[in-house]
């Protein structure tokens, strides 16, 4: 098993420095690392010509001012003193030649591509020739392909510079704290074990829901769709969190080998598995044709071809301009084999639900007998709520330091990647029309034909 590199990082070299993801994630993520005392190396931005090392520094004020915390103004300072800037095309050998000369004597830069998945192979390739990708870590941002073939592309692009011990593929949903603790409740607490499997657990459901529209996202969304966006990438890794086998140690691959064996036993999704749903109004924003069929939502039906949960239907929903913003996975129990108490037909399901965003929470429902002198009860919520405001350290930054540091526990397998389009290949692309919802519901009526029996459960949010 490859064990990643050892080598300690002694630069951060960020291509699209100048873009989007730097300005509101980037650069707050960077700053509060160097506050922590956790960078402490040059950082060294690359983008358009014409930018000064002053412009780029000040642009670095502003992103912090709009989108740092607290502890990132603490290290803004010492963070304008490790940055350098070098101005270039991709394109032009010129360019990794002055990064080359910027690097000064690092010997194992971290190359961070905030780049359009179309210029990793020109990137890299440019890094190969110009001497500058012995040693060294590459980290790259999801989108990794929009189909099977695509992402293969990606990942043989990326395997002719650099071993797969350097590759360090960003998905920062599984930086999330919430996301986290789904596998740390369920290998920290002992009395799960016994039901977590296809004897006692009935079905899954997972909704991610956004109240909001695709805004000035619309020329990109019209290349993605729900599908690719959410479905292939977020929602399957925490399908695989909620149903991987125990890792034999929680270091580097053993976690990702059993996601990985879980993406393989999930069967491709049919297009009679799938409901696609176009929220009304979506033709009418910027940038989407006016006779779109791209989906802004999407539900799904899964099933697991596993010992432990054959039989079991995974729910799986994701949209925009629906009811609340909410992300919540509810695992659904079977009733008891007997009835002691009588006619127990409208008892409630015992159900364990992970609240994943808004808030961080994880409640239990039970039935617990109600008051009086007969044996008759009513489920009953017993709820766990964390604030989102008392998270310490944001995806970005957690992900990051672990790139430095080596640590890919994090960060998504080549292997990983093809399965999870493997999973969706099948409804990419389809012709049907998807079926329209009203902004503020649950998404199209349609959904319930692959949803559970008696219907979807939708999050209650507080206003």
């Amino acid at each position: 098993m490859d064990s990643g590199p050892v080598e300690k990082v002694d630069a951060l070299v960020l291509f699209g420095a100048t873009g989007d993801l730097a300005f509101k994630k980037l650069f707050p993520s960077l700053a509060c690392l160097v506050a922590r005392g956790d960078l402490d190396m040059p950082i060294i931005g690359i983008a358009l010509p014409d930018w000064s090392q002053d412009k780029f520094k000040d642009h670095i004020a502003d992103s912090l001012e709009q989108h740092g915390d607290e502890v990132a103004l603490q290290g803004l300072e010492r963070m304008l003193e490790q940055v350098r800037y070098v101005d270039g095309d991709y394109a032009d050998d010129a360019t990794f030649k002055k990064l080359k000369k910027a690097l000064g004597e690092a010997q194992h830069p971290a190359y961070y591509l905030a780049i359009p998945p179309s210029l990793f192979g020109l990137v890299v390739g440019h890094l190969k020739d110009a001497d500058c990708s012995g040693g060294a870590r590459v980290i790259v941002e999801k989108p990794f392909g929009r189909d099977l073939g695509s992402a293969q592309k990606l990942n043989a692009e990326l395997d002719s510079v650099f071993p797969g011990s350097a590759v360090f593929r960003i998905d920062h949903y599984l930086g999330k704290e919430p996301v986290q603790n789904l596998i740390y409740f369920r290998f920290a607490n002992a009395f799960l074990e016994p039901v977590w499997n296809r004897h006692y657990v009935q079905s899954m459901e997972i909704t991610m829901a956004e109240s909001f529209g695709v805004g000035s996202r619309g020329v990109f969304y019209e290349e993605v769709g729900a599908i690719r966006d959410v479905i292939q990438n977020h929602l399957l890794q925490v399908v695989a969190l909620l149903t991987l086998e125990p890792p034999s140690r929680h270091t580097l691959d053993d976690v990702r080998t059993e996601k990985v064996k879980i993406f393989n036993a999930i069967t491709p999704i049919q297009p009679s598995d799938l409901v696609r749903g176009q929220y009304q109004g979506y033709r009418d924003e910027a940038g989407v044709s006016k006779d779109s069929q791209v989906e802004t939502f999407a539900a799904v039906r899964l099933g697991i071809d596993s010992w432990r949960w054959s039989g079991v239907p995974i729910y799986v929903r994701a949209g925009k301009r629906l009811h609340s913003t909410v992300t919540e996975v509810a695992v659904k129990f079977k009733k008891p084999p007997h009835r002691v108490f009588g006619d127990e037909r409208g008892m409630a399901h015992n159900q364990l639900k992970f609240r994943l965003s808004p808030d961080i929470g994880i409640s239990m429902v039970t039935q617990i007998k109600s008051p009086g002198s007969g044996l008759l009860g009513s489920a009953q919520e017993l709820t766990f709520h964390r604030s989102a405001e008392t998270r310490k350290i944001n995806p970005y930054e957690r992900l990051i330091k672990d790139a430095i540091n080596g640590d890919q526990t994090l960060f998504a397998r080549k292997d990983g990647i093809e399965a999870t389009w493997r999973i969706v290949d099948p409804v990419l692309d389809l012709s049907s029309e998807a079926e329209p919802y009203e902004p503020g519901s649950w998404g199209p009526e349609a959904a319930e034909r692959v949803g559970p029996a008696g219907g979807w459960q939708n999050p209650q949010v507080e206003k």
